[in-house]
């Protein structure tokens, strides 16, 4: 059994405690962005030198799954099939995930304009394939792949992108349903102006949210949702409306380390159980370190401001130079952390 199963089982039976909070590295932006999703290979004094390899970024995801502090590594479907050859899921307990679909809002690739226009559905995985290891399953073929998912919708408050997007959503849950896949929902906020008043977008997204998964029972619901933080008292309207639904955060930008770990401290405290970082892992100067102190701060071992320090001290003590001096760095700059 995986961490994750035991944790989710806890949480779905009232028993939750700090430490049951699930923290997933989000490693899939060759799903994205591409190319510039690898991260920045920095020199010693700190200063970006080039974007990581495949092989590169491949030992960097090794790393953290061997750290055994995650609980879940989000990757794209090939990367998920190199690292299962390189032996990297070898008798770990850290649950592999890969990006179930790839809508046309996280195509940010250089000098295009994709993101900018209403989403749309789109899909590359093969979701037979990756579960059985690339190969074309028979009956009663084992999973040597995975089984778990990453499934992304985008609302815009337009009839047409969001009717496909809804249809598409349907479409994914009869082929999960055929594979026996389970998977986890995200919904970001609109991407495009959707003629919603700012303040009540975080209610539109919680509706809509809820809305589109009313209508689907348990056998073909979400083992938890991804949404963007966005605030405390949309967060705690979203995880008290259902307490079957289990609720998770996104990371968003890379912000400061501060903000990191306010994003994790505030997120758990109005009811969400799951963080979901990409960037604020990935981008970090010592991700390994940077995991370290995300499980710390989510268990209530350390505050926030005291974690940021702990970090640059952990930094100084590897020699590696960081981007902000300590100060700086233990500055909220999100927004939506300053007010909760």
């Amino acid at each position: 059994m995986y961490r994750l199963d035991e944790k989710l089982a806890r949480i779905r039976a009232g028993n939750y405690k700090r430490t049951d909070f699930i923290i997933a590295d989000a490693k899939d932006g060759d799903m994205g962005p591409s190319m510039t999703s690898t991260g920045p290979k920095r020199g010693k004094d700190g200063k970006w030198t080039r974007y990581y390899t495949r092989p590169e970024f491949l030992r960097n995801i090794r790393a953290v799954i061997e750290q055994d502090i995650v609980d879940i590594m989000l990757t794209s479907a090939s990367n998920l099939e190199a690292l299962v050859e390189m032996g990297a899921y070898r008798n770990s307990v850290v649950k592999p995930a890969i990006r179930a679909n790839d809508t046309t809002d996280v195509w940010v690739v250089r000098g295009a304009s994709y993101s900018k226009q209403p989403s749309r559905p789109f899909r590359s995985a093969n979701l037979a394939r990756v579960m059985h290891g690339g190969l074309r399953p028979s009956p009663g073929t084992p999973v040597t792949g995975t089984d778990l998912g990453l499934y992304s919708v985008t609302f815009n408050n337009d009839l047409d992108h969001d009717y496909a997007s809804l249809e598409a959503f349907g479409a994914f849950r009869e082929d999960a349903a055929r594979n026996g896949f389970k998977y986890f929902l995200e919904v970001f906020n609109p991407n495009v102006d959707c003629k919603i008043d700012p303040e009540q977008i975080p209610f539109y997204v919680n509706d809509c949210l809820m809305r589109c998964i009313a209508g689907v029972t348990k056998a073909d619901r979400p083992q938890f949702l991804k949404i963007p933080f966005n605030g405390p008292k949309a967060l705690d309207e979203l995880a008290s409306y259902d307490p079957s639904v289990i609720v998770g955060v996104l990371g968003g930008g890379a912000g400061t380390t501060r903000d990191c770990f306010e994003l994790i401290n505030q997120s758990e405290k109005y009811g969400a159980r799951v963080a979901l970082f990409g960037r604020k892992i990935n981008l970090a100067e010592d991700p390994l370190a940077m995991v370290t102190f995300m499980r710390e701060v989510a268990s209530g071992n350390i505050a926030p401001a005291e974690a940021v320090k702990a970090y640059h001290a952990s930094l100084k003590k590897s020699g590696i130079a960081p981007m902000r001096e300590l100060a700086a760095d233990n500055e909220i700059t999100e927004k939506v952390l300053k007010g909760a």
